[in-house]
C-alpha cells in the first residue's frame, strides 16, 4: 500500500513526545487516550489548519486517492459532526457548488454549508435534506457510525444498517456520474449489498485512509460512477 501525499507530509514532522501523568480522579483508559491524542500528528496539523477534527484528514486521503472533490460540486454530508468533512467539501468548492449535511449531534456552523441537526434514520430526514438541494447530488458522503458496544459482530450488523441506509438515500439523490462515500467496519460491506452496489455503479473499491488509525477496524467503501436510477414501472 502507497502512502498518499498528506501522510508523507504530516508524517514527515516530527514532535516531542508528551507523557501524561496518572490523575486521581482520571481512569487508566482516559489517561492513554489523552496521551495518543497529545501525540497524534493529524490531530495536532488539524488544530494548525483549523480543522475541527483528525477525521479530515480522512476525507482528504480519500480524494487524493479516487480524485471527486472540485470546484462547484454538490455534496450532501452524512453524519457531519464535529464538521470536519465539510470544512475540506466547502474548501474544495472553491466558492461554488453546494454542500448540506445533518447529524444527529449538533454542529457549529460551516460557512459555505447548510447543516440539520437531526437523526439521519428519522422518518423525515432523506425528504428535508433533498428539499435542501438544488438539484442532483454529484457526492454522497457518509462518515456515520453506531455507537460501539464492544462486541464487533454487533458493531458492524449496527454501522451496515447505517450504511444501507446511506446508500438507498444516495441512489435517490445521486446524478448519473455520481459518487457514493461510506463509512464500514472491517470485513466491509456484505456480499450481498455490494453486489447491489456494482449494479449501480462503475467502480466499487474498499479504502483505508493513513489518516485512520490501524487499531480501527473502520475503511471506506468508494463507489464512483452511478449509472442512474432506472424509473419505476420502465419497460
Amino acid at each position: 500500500m502507497t502512502t498518499s501525499k498528506s501522510a508523507k507530509l504530516i508524517g514527515g514532522k516530527r514532535n516531542l513526545t508528551v507523557r501524561v501523568k496518572t490523575a486521581k480522579y482520571r481512569k487508566p483508559s482516559s489517561t492513554k487516550w489523552l496521551e495518543r491524542q497529545l501525540n497524534d500528528p493529524y490531530v495536532a496539523e488539524a488544530k494548525r489548519r483549523g480543522y475541527r477534527s483528525r477525521a479530515a484528514f480522512k476525507l482528504i486521503q480519500l480524494d487524493e486517492k479516487f480524485k471527486f472533490l472540485g470546484r462547484g460540486k454538490t455534496i450532501v454530508d452524512l453524519g457531519c459532526a464535529p464538521g470536519g468533512w465539510t470544512q475540506v467539501a466547502v474548501a474544495r468548492n472553491k466558492g461554488s457548488g453546494q454542500v448540506v449535511g445533518i447529524d444527529i449531534l449538533p454542529t457549529e456552523p460551516v460557512a459555505g454549508a447548510v447543516l440539520i441537526e437531526q437523526d439521519f434514520t428519522a422518518e423525515d430526514a432523506a425528504e428535508k435534506l433533498k428539499s435542501l438541494l438544488h438539484g442532483k447530488a454529484d457526492i454522497v458522503m457518509s462518515d456515520m457510525a453506531a455507537n460501539t458496544t464492544g462486541h464487533q459482530q454487533t458493531d458492524h450488523l449496527r454501522t451496515m444498517a447505517l450504511v444501507e441506509a446511506a446508500y438507498a438515500f444516495a441512489r435517490d439523490v445521486l446524478a448519473e456520474g455520481g459518487i457514493f462515500i461510506s463509512k464500514v467496519f472491517k470485513g466491509g460491506a456484505e456480499a450481498g449489498f455490494l453486489a447491489e452496489i456494482k449494479k449501480d455503479f462503475a467502480k466499487v473499491a474498499h479504502f483505508k485512509p493513513d489518516a485512520s488509525r490501524k487499531a480501527s477496524p473502520e475503511e471506506y467503501l468508494v463507489a464512483v460512477g452511478f449509472r442512474g436510477r432506472a424509473e419505476e414501472g420502465g419497460a
